[in-house]
C-alpha cells in the first residue's frame, strides 16, 4: 500500500478508536533531508525519518508483544522500544459513510463499517429489503450490541439504515413480481436511484462508499453448467451493482472522497466450486475499479479501489458450501498461518478511506494473510519430503 523501508511489525490492542500505520526511512534523500533538519532545528529523532505533515502526530506509546487476536495494526521504526516515537492516526471524524450489503454482524460489511466508526465515521447502511425487518429488530433488540463494541468502550452507531436492492437502478427496472413479492411489502425508495436521492434529503452529501454485496443463484453450479440467467444475474447483482452504485452516488459524494468494494481471488485464480459466473462477476468488477477510478478521479476527485480479502466463515459465504474448507486451505499454505479476522479487512478500508490513502485509487489491496503469493499448495502429500517452514507460535 506504501513504500516502507524494515521496521519492527508491533500488533496490540488499543483503547481508543486509533488505527495506527507505518513510519520509516525510505532511502537516503529523505535522511539527508532529516539530518538537515536536525541541523536547523537542533532536534533529537527517536527513528530513522520524520516526515513534516499537516496531519496530526500523537506521541509516546507503550509497546507490546504480537498478538493475533482482532486487532488494529501498530507499527514502529527501528528505534529502541523505551523511546518516544511519532505515530499516525487514522482520523475520519466529520466524514459519513454509506455501506451497501450490511445484513447481520458477522460479514466484511460490517467490519468495515466499525472500523470506519472507530476512525469518527458516521455511519449509514443500506441493507436487502428482504432482509431489512429481520437486520433492524436485531438492532433494536439489542442482539448485535456484543458486535457494536468498539476499540474505545463505546457502541458503533448506525445512524441509519435505507432498505437497498443494488440489482435494481429505479422504479422502472422493478418487475410486477417483485412488486408483488410478499417480502418487499411496507418497503419503498430502495432502488439504487432511489436511495441516492434518499440519502442526498437526509444528509446532503457522503465522503465513503462502500459496496460490499454479491450475488450468485447458481454458484454452486460449474460454469459449464451455469445458464445464461444465472451468468448474468451474478453479474448484474456483483459487479454492475458497485457501477451504478458509484454512478448514482458520485454527484453527492465530497471531492477527496473514496469509494471501496470486495472482490476475491476467484477473479484470477481458479477456485472449483465458486461457479455460477460468480468469477466472472469478481473479474469484471476489478476491471471495472480501474475504469472507474479514472472516470471518478477525474469527475469529482474520488478514489476508487477494491480489497480482494480472503475467506471469511460469514453467513453469506455459506452459500457457496465448502467456506470452511477454503478457510482450513488457507490457514495451511498461506505464508501467515492464522485466522483471517474481519477486523483486518476492516481496518484496510478505514486505512483506503483516509487522507492517508491520498494517492492510491485504482488499486486491487490483499487483504488473505499473502495467500495470493502462493504458486502451490504445500499442503499437498507431494511436498511432504520438504522441509515447510511453519508458525511455531
Amino acid at each position: 500500500m506504501m513504500s516502507i523501508g524494515a521496521s519492527a511489525l508491533q500488533i496490540s490492542k488499543i483503547s481508543r478508536p486509533l488505527i495506527f500505520l507505518k513510519q520509516t526511512s525510505i532511502g537516503a534523500t529523505i535522511e539527508s533531508c532529516v539530518h538537515e533538519s536536525e541541523r536547523i532545528l537542533s532536534s533529537t529523532l527517536t527513528s530513522s525519518s520524520r516526515f513534516s505533515s499537516t496531519l496530526s502526530f500523537k506521541r509516546s506509546f507503550k509497546t507490546s508483544s504480537p498478538r493475533f487476536e482482532k486487532f488494529v495494526t501498530k507499527s514502529m521504526s527501528q528505534a529502541s522500544e523505551s523511546k518516544s516515537v511519532s505515530q499516525l492516526s487514522i482520523d475520519l471524524k466529520g466524514k459519513r459513510a454509506f455501506i451497501a450489503g450490511v445484513a447481520d454482524d458477522n460479514g466484511y460489511g460490517w467490519a468495515i463499517a466499525k472500523s470506519l466508526a472507530a476512525a469518527g465515521a458516521e455511519i449509514l447502511v443500506g441493507t436487502w429489503v428482504p432482509a431489512l425487518n429481520i437486520f433492524e429488530m436485531s438492532l433494536r433488540r439489542g442482539k448485535f450490541d456484543q458486535s457494536r463494541v468498539l476499540p474505545d468502550g463505546s457502541l458503533m452507531e448506525i445512524t441509519k439504515v435505507y432498505p437497498l436492492d443494488a440489482v435494481f437502478d429505479n422504479p422502472e427496472d422493478v418487475p410486477e413480481d417483485i412488486k408483488a413479492n410478499k417480502r418487499y411489502a411496507g418497503a419503498s425508495n430502495w432502488t439504487v436511484q432511489e436511495v441516492a436521492k434518499s440519502v442526498k434529503q437526509d444528509f446532503g452529501s457522503i465522503d465513503i462508499l462502500v459496496h460490499s454485496l454479491a450475488n450468485g443463484p447458481e454458484v454452486t453450479k460449474p460454469l459449464l453448467e451455469t445458464s445464461r440467467k444465472g451468468y448474468l444475474a451474478a453479474v448484474s447483482a456483483s459487479s454492475y451493482s458497485y457501477v451504478s452504485l458509484l454512478k448514482h452516488f458520485l454527484p453527492i459524494m465530497n471531492p477527496g472522497g473514496s469509494s471501496i468494494s470486495l472482490t476475491y481471488i476467484a477473479s484470477e485464480r481458479i477456485i472449483p466450486g465458486y461457479g455460477g459466473g460468480m468469477s466472472s462477476a469478481k473479474a469484471a468488477l476489478e476491471s471495472d475499479t480501474r475504469v472507474l477510478a479514472f472516470e471518478a478521479g477525474r469527475k469529482r476527485k474520488i478514489r476508487v479501489n477494491t480489497i480482494s480479502a480472503g475467506p471469511l466463515g460469514s453467513r453469506a459465504a455459506k452459500a457457496i458450501g465448502f467456506i470452511d474448507t477454503m478457510i482450513d486451505y488457507s490457514f495451511a499454505n498461506a505464508p501467515l498461518q492464522k485466522e483471517l479476522f474481519a477486523d483486518e479487512v476492516g481496518n484496510t478500508a478505514a486505512f483506503l478511506a483516509s487522507p492517508l490513502a491520498s494517492a492510491i485509487t485504482g488499486a486491487l489491496i490483499y487483504v488473505d494473510n499473502g495467500l495470493n503469493a502462493m504458486g502451490v499448495g504445500v499442503d499437498s502429500p507431494l511436498f511432504n519430503d520438504l522441509t515447510i517452514p511453519t508458525d511455531k507460535h
